[in-house]
């Protein structure tokens, strides 16, 4: 099938004195992360959103798109990673460097997607934007026949320009077009950051509702309060949203608690809130008719408001690992202890990141650190904002 695919004009590379001179999070073509191998080999983006993580990288001022690397070894490089499993391992691409669906970076993305689905891979693949998507760029996400695609688009309704300089009805306009348009791809509403007082108003959380109606599900987060998010906020004389950073997103539980009870469908016992969700996973797999692939069935307080229909998809495809083989895999990863397998979750000490999401994927069952335990209701979560953390102090 001829698709403009065929026809791109690839990106300038970066030299190799210009990468040597980048951070070296930002150097490092793949990371793993908990929705998957995370492929960012295209860098650059001119949106200026005031929270993007491109703030961890010292990479914000760099607006022009630039490429690492052909798109080619690019996915050589992801396919041939030491993490990665055919058919098992979640792929993300161009989800911290830049925005995928830019008119300059959309050929690089429909050609890793091509790639991938060349080699017959069966993997699921997440493209988050939050720029334009028209009916031919459509047309080409419907053209990929093997992986199972997902088009996360981010809406946060932010006004401010300082924070939020892209208009959130580019998005929500891009949110329709691709639902409409949606065949053998799948579509999310992406609502995040949600910051107490910036976007959390019953107004907000209308204009969420509605447009939840154009998306195959739809995630509700936080924001990721770093260091570096909270200079910049300073630097920039923008109001800070919290007194204090965290390592983990901050979603306050009075924000949560405001968008459950809008969400609300007193009638409907099959799927009292919809097709909403806590967990990015947890609504991709929704829309693709499958189980979590991070194994959140085991944390069942995040599932208090998951369809019916899809608990039970989770509920069956959720069987605790045998401690034995998680124990040879976490020795062998470089796990300082052996682990303990609980309902809710297998411990380990010593495994970073990377480690532990190849054990939760390979398993379909939760992995944490012993060091940073997930609190109830908080899972994943910062403390900030939970009437929970300050009892707990």
């Amino acid at each position: 099938m001829a698709t403009p695919i065929t026809a791109r004009r690839s990106l300038p590379l970066l030299t190799t004195e210009q990468i040597s001179g980048l951070k070296k999070e930002l150097a490092d073509t793949i990371e793993y992360r908990k929705s998957g191998l995370s492929l960012n080999h295209i860098i650059g983006c001119p949106l200026d959103c005031g929270y993007c993580v491109r703030h961890l990288f010292d990479n914000f001022e760099l607006k022009t798109p630039r490429a690492l690397m052909s798109d080619e070894a690019a996915v050589d490089l992801l396919t041939s990673h030491s993490y990665f499993q055919p058919h098992i391992t979640p792929i993300q691409i161009f989800n911290r460097a830049t925005d995928p669906m830019l008119p300059v970076v959309k050929p690089h993305t429909f050609n890793v997607l091509r790639l991938l689905d060349e080699r017959g891979l069966t993997n699921h693949v997440l493209v988050i934007t939050r720029w334009r998507v028209d009916a031919e760029d459509c047309a080409i996400l419907n053209s990929f026949t093997n992986i199972k695609l997902t088009v996360l688009v981010t809406h946060s309704g932010i006004s401010d320009p300082r924070i939020e300089p892209v208009d959130s009805r580019i998005a929500a306009t891009s949110l329709r077009t691709l639902y409409d348009n949606s065949e053998r791809y799948r579509t999310i509403l992406y609502w995040r950051p949600i910051v107490p007082g910036l976007n959390d108003s019953d107004a907000d959380i209308d204009r969420a509702l509605e447009l939840s109606k154009h998306a195959h599900a739809t995630v509700f987060t936080g924001l990721f309060f770093r260091d570096e998010i909270a200079a910049y906020y300073a630097s920039h004389d923008i109001p800070l949203p919290y007194d204090e950073t965290a390592r983990r997103k901050i979603m306050p539980e009075i924000s949560e608690r405001r968008i459950l009870e809008r969400f609300h469908r007193s009638t409907d016992s099959e799927a009292p809130y919809g097709a909403l969700f806590r967990k990015t996973s947890c609504a991709v797999t929704y829309a693709h008719g499958e189980a979590d692939y991070n194994g959140h069935y085991g944390i069942r307080e995040l599932c208090d408001i998951c369809p019916m229909s899809q608990l039970a998809i989770c509920k069956a495809a959720w069987v605790k690992p045998d401690l034995d083989t998680v124990t040879s895999q976490a020795r062998l990863l470089g796990a300082t202890s052996d682990p303990v397998i609980t309902d809710r979750a297998v411990i380990v000490e010593g495994l970073n990141e990377p480690p532990r999401y190849w054990l939760q994927h390979t398993h379909g069952y939760q992995v944490h650190d012993a060091a940073k335990p997930h609190h109830h209701r908080r899972h994943g979560r910062a403390d900030i904002g939970w009437r929970e953390a300050k009892e707990e102090q």
